[in-house]
């Protein structure tokens, strides 16, 4: 939990400063949905990303509906 923290700090937090909390809330949101979660290697996934664990474990069939 702890290095979760210093990387939203270290790549949100501290980029700029935030006129409201919705400005924030929206930067966090939107860094934990396109960078943290989707880059990040996960344990439950064989040490995959979420991308690469999709890819593996997606149909082709499903791919061409």
């Amino acid at each position: 939990m702890q290095s979760f923290f210093a990387l939203l700090q270290k790549n949100v937090l501290d980029r700029r400063t935030w006129a409201t909390r919705q400005e924030l809330r929206t930067a966090i949101v939107t860094w934990i949905e396109r960078t943290y979660h989707r880059r990040r290697r996960q344990r439950r996934l064989a040490r995959l990303t979420p991308i690469e664990f999709e890819t593996i474990m997606t149909p082709p069939a499903a791919l061409a509906a």
